[in-house]
């Protein structure tokens, strides 16, 4: 990940990601891109469409779609999370992110939405019975 995350951030990431979705049936994945040169908001709902869309029971998957390079970030919540939260919530989200992004504080704001992304899930989505990990944890790359 070159100057934006190391190995141990990235790892603790996805440490992020359980934590947030411990107390929710809702699941959150992390794709960074480095290949898109433009585009980036098609390239997101492909990867949304891919990792996320359909595949929760209570459609309430959140993909959180970073280009470091392009300095772009898209957040993309299924529509049983989005009709909960609104389209007010994502921006504040974006906006705290790219806030701290502008800093050079990747790492601390990826986990800092992680972790505000599951408290919101929590809200909306408590555990009832058993909670299966419906979507991979891991932070994928393109």
């Amino acid at each position: 990940m070159g100057t934006f995350l190391t190995n141990q951030q990235i790892a603790s990431l996805v440490e992020a990601i359980q934590s947030a979705e411990k107390h929710s049936t809702g699941e959150i994945r992390v794709h960074i891109d480095s290949t898109t040169e433009d585009q980036n908001a098609k390239t997101a709902f492909e990867v949304f469409k891919k990792l996320c869309q359909n595949k929760t029971a209570e459609r309430n998957a959140v993909l959180f779609h970073v280009n470091f390079g392009k300095k772009y970030l898209t957040i993309i919540g299924d529509i049983g999370i989005h009709d909960k939260v609104y389209q007010s919530f994502w921006d504040h989200l974006h906006d705290d992110i790219t806030s701290e992004f502008a800093k050079g504080n990747y790492y601390q704001a990826l986990k800092s939405a992680i972790l505000e992304t599951g408290t919101e899930l929590k809200k909306h989505f408590p555990v009832r019975g058993e909670n299966p990990n419906q979507l991979s944890n891991e932070i994928t790359f393109s």
